[in-house]
């Protein structure tokens, strides 16, 4: 059994979450081995890997829909599923209903209903917590249309906006930007640097090497947790090629960042 000694969150940061011989199973099969993992609070982390590498699995653990198959998971220091009550979830694939008539708006209210439930009154604060969301999604003008009439970007702007709605301390998106339009993209990608200000934790799935640099932390996955830490720290030629296999890094650009050595890169 193979575990990584995590890198020590940023002191005072405080601790999103930790996990100590954590296994996830899909059925019968072991998603994520054994690993140990702390995440510093109030930053945006990066959880990165190949295709099958447990991303989606681990956020879906930290989120709370996910019960570990062994060793332990907290966040913000009780069970995921505890503090799923503060978690706001953006997954990568939502069905949307057919024949329902959702608008937009009533997409967003729906990250109301944890707080006032489905059939409670909403007040004038959570008019204005789905106001607030769907602007800075830019979604406001997009209101009464139905969610079969907007673009995948567009219906990505609002599942966010929806959990912005929520009452959240935690932000988490598997693969938040992949496929969208250049406008809807850089909306997202916009955000997940603003929350992080705002005394939000956001935590995101990812393929791409250049948005992993970007974040505050990185997690790269290839089955279990290979390596946890700054950019600097994991995004190196030894961790990629543990995680992605040999050769996988030769072409016309080296996407690792190694600290350089006499001056030369």
């Amino acid at each position: 059994m193979t575990r990584t000694v995590p890198t020590a969150p940023t002191p005072g940061a405080g601790v999103l979450a930790e996990a100590r011989g954590l296994e996830l199973r899909r059925a019968a099969h072991v998603a994520v081995a054994p690993s140990d993992l702390t995440l510093p609070a109030g930053v945006l982390v990066a959880v990165i890997g190949p295709n099958g590498s447990g991303k989606s699995t681990l956020l879906h653990a930290l989120a709370g829909t996910l019960e570990p198959a062994a060793g332990s998971l907290t966040v913000r220091g009780e069970s995921p599923s505890r503090h799923a009550r503060r978690t706001a979830f953006v997954m990568q694939t939502i069905p949307v209903p057919q024949g329902v008539p959702l608008t937009v708006r009533d997409v967003v209210r729906m990250g109301r209903y944890p707080r006032v439930g489905w059939f409670g009154r909403f007040g004038a604060a959570d008019r204005e917590a789905v106001d607030a969301a769907m602007e800075r999604m830019s979604v406001t003008d997009l209101a009464r249309r139905h969610l079969d009439e907007l673009s995948g970007g567009q219906r990505q702007r609002v599942y966010v906006a929806q959990a912005l709605a929520q009452e959240h301390d935690v932000l988490m998106l598997d693969e938040p930007l992949t496929g969208l339009d250049l406008v809807s993209a850089r909306t997202i990608d916009r955000l997940l640097h603003e929350e992080p200000a705002r005394g939000v934790s956001v935590v995101h799935t990812t393929h791409d090497l250049d948005e992993a640099a970007a974040a505050d932390f990185v997690v790269l996955m290839s089955g279990r947790v290979v390596a946890a830490g700054t950019p600097r720290q994991v995004l190196t030629e030894a961790n990629l090629e543990a995680a992605y296999g040999h050769g996988v890094l030769h072409g016309p650009r080296l996407p690792f960042l190694d600290d350089p050595v006499d001056g030369v890169r």
